[in-house]
């Protein structure tokens, strides 16, 4: 019985990145050898234990075997007789399948230290294609190091390609696909997980919405970049070098999602994209299974973001409106998020990238401005029910007024 670090946690160590959790994996070893040694079994669909007192997960080396589609589509098989090199021959990419011992030798069969130094991003075998999940993985692997030099190696991105060509990745569950990308949202360079699955034409399929709106044009007066897909992505650029939150960072891939229903003989212009953007927003959210608070707060931004684009030109009352739209009085977040958001939509252009978003104080401004009036005073005045509201509105409306 021997165990060695495996996994993401020895990648990031020999790149001098900090670690987390740490994965092991157990040669020569079987369940119930687990079980006396004090583990906690907790694996579903194969052994993988806890450790008595570190808690950290100990998995049976394994092998496994194609036998349907998609994600669960395999049988695995455990035992004490399946060799370390079997079972790193079934991970996804050479930088993830090293490992190393207690004593610190490194068992590296499959190229890994190479591919670290080389900076690549490989598949160890053809048996990557028989997970979609792997190619999900590719991108968001993508994503985070290619700001360390990364770059996907042609052989593995032509390997991504036949499994979309084969129907493998229709097979995705969504709650994966969801894993994957809210993890990619959160990396440094977000934009390139997107861009990975439309160079593979995976995005057709994982997010059609997002797709369609490349080919489409926006005005080159104010879109230099022109077309909506590269806008969007550059938007998303932009969120994640603010350091914007999850919801604001899901928001911003969906709030043009209304340009790709343009009609063609409008175009470049898209007028009224914001309200036909929210039943695409909406379709998007629940096929993946997106978290209510995010999906109501993607729906809100995709509906009322150019408001504020143009608050010096709305009337005081229309402020009003999009502050209680977006629930600013109880949820401030939200209108953080949208603020985000915009100010992403605007330096998301080719050469806007430092563009001064003055709306974002002018907003908070009108928040607090209104959020100031106290109703209780209004009552103490003597007005009772439905005038209380409608003083509240009135009293409000003119100090966003001023303060704008």
């Amino acid at each position: 019985m021997q165990r060695y670090l495996v996994g993401g946690a020895l990648r990031d160590e020999l790149l001098g990145l900090a670690i987390s959790d740490r994965d092991w994996v157990v040669v020569g070893a079987t369940p119930e050898d687990m079980t006396a040694a004090g583990y906690t079994p907790v694996g579903r669909d194969f052994p993988v234990f806890l450790h008595p007192e570190t808690r950290e997960e100990y998995a049976l080396a394994r092998t496994e075997r194609k036998s349907g589609r998609g994600y669960h589509g395999f049988i695995f098989h455990t035992g004490a007789d399946v060799t370390l090199e079997a079972d790193l021959a079934r991970r996804d990419l050479t930088i993830n399948a090293i490992a190393r011992a207690d004593d610190g030798t490194l068992v590296d069969p499959y190229g890994g230290q190479a591919d670290l130094e080389a900076r690549v991003l490989r598949h160890v075998s053809d048996a990557f294609v028989e997970d979609p999940v792997r190619l999900l993985r590719l991108a968001r692997y993508y994503a985070r190091f290619a700001p360390l030099g990364f770059t996907v190696a042609d052989e593995t991105l032509t390997l991504a390609r036949n499994m979309v060509a084969a129907g493998e990745i229709d097979h995705l569950v969504p709650e994966r696909v969801w894993a994957e990308m809210e993890r990619a949202l959160m990396s440094a360079e977000p934009h390139l997980f997107f861009y990975l699955l439309q160079a593979t034409g995976a995005l057709a399929i994982v997010l059609p919405e997002l797709d369609a709106l490349f080919g489409v044009p926006q005005p080159v007066h104010y879109h230099p970049e022109i077309d909506c897909g590269v806008h969007t992505l550059l938007v998303l650029a932009q969120t994640a070098r603010a350091d914007a939150g999850l919801a604001a960072r899901y928001a911003a891939i969906c709030h043009d999602f209304g340009k790709a229903t343009t009609p063609e003989q409008f175009l470049p212009g898209h007028r009224g994209h914001e309200e036909r953007g929210v039943a695409p927003t909406d379709a998007a959210s629940a096929r993946l299974g997106v978290p209510k608070r995010l999906r109501d707060t993607a729906r809100l931004i995709t509906r009322w973001h150019t408001h504020l684009h143009r608050i010096d030109e709305l009337r005081p009352g229309t402020v009003l409106k999009l502050l209680e739209a977006m629930d600013a009085f109880r949820r401030p977040e939200r209108l953080e998020d949208l603020i985000a958001v915009c100010a992403a939509d605007v330096r998301g252009r080719l050469g806007y990238e430092d563009r001064a978003y003055p709306q974002a104080e002018r907003i908070r401004a009108a928040r607090a401005a209104a959020a100031a009036i106290d109703g209780a005073a209004l009552a103490a005045r003597g007005l009772e029910g439905p005038a209380i509201g409608r003083a509240l509105r009135q009293e409000r409306i003119r100090a966003i007024a001023k303060a704008l």
